[in-house]
């Protein structure tokens, strides 16, 4: 399964790059290639102006296009996602998400935020093509703390979701492995399937 992450966080490091690392490092077996994509990072010009020219740009929207499940991980402000995701989700075509489980994650510093990926996130999601959208994961400021050390760590109910998200995940992983297996059958099946020598064909006029 291809998976790509897209890290809608201006800033690092961020708690919303912690749940989307601790989402991946779950999701390690059910991986065949994972690419990480980070708007901030992307030439700002390019990304504010759509330049579909800029070839960063392009291999962005590619991975996204070619991945089976997008993990989109965002801070939450003022009831809304970033600001930088919403630049770059505007890149994408209209069904660009297509086809893919999605699974949307988020952070905010109080529970009041809680229905941003509902009513601000999912529809956006729904109108880029996605139908099969994990349920999302928000999570606090107290619910990932800070490391004395650096860093953060997540609460147990927070790692439970994550699991849970992971099992659906992984249903779809070995659906789609079927998937593949069957059209490679049906291929090999194809190709072996020796054509009517001409001699044996009749025709009628």
């Amino acid at each position: 399964m291809n998976i790509v992450g897209i890290l809608g966080s201006p800033s690092t490091p961020s708690r919303s790059a912690y749940l989307l690392e601790l989402a991946l490092s779950r999701l390690d077996a059910f991986t065949s290639s994972y690419r990480s994509i980070r708007p901030r990072d992307l030439p700002a010009q390019a990304l504010t102006q759509a330049d579909f020219g800029d070839a960063r740009l392009q291999e962005a929207v590619r991975a996204v296009g070619e991945s089976q499940l997008v993990i989109v991980a965002t801070p939450i402000y003022k009831a809304s996602y970033s600001g930088v995701l919403k630049a770059f989700l505007d890149l994408l075509p209209q069904d660009g998400l297509r086809d893919k489980t999605v699974l949307p994650l988020a952070t905010g510093g109080s529970p009041a935020h809680l229905l941003a990926l509902d009513y601000a996130l999912k529809p956006v999601l729904s109108a880029l093509g996605a139908r099969d959208i994990l349920d999302g994961i928000y999570a606090t400021d107290q619910q990932l703390p800070s490391r004395p050390e650096g860093g953060y760590t997540a609460t147990g109910d927070i790692v439970e979701r994550l699991d849970r998200s992971v099992q659906r995940v992984a249903a779809r992983a070995r659906e789609l492995q079927q998937r593949e297996a069957e059209l490679a059958r049906a291929a090999t099946a194809s190709a072996n399937s020796a054509p009517w020598p001409a001699e044996r064909v009749r025709w009628s006029v």
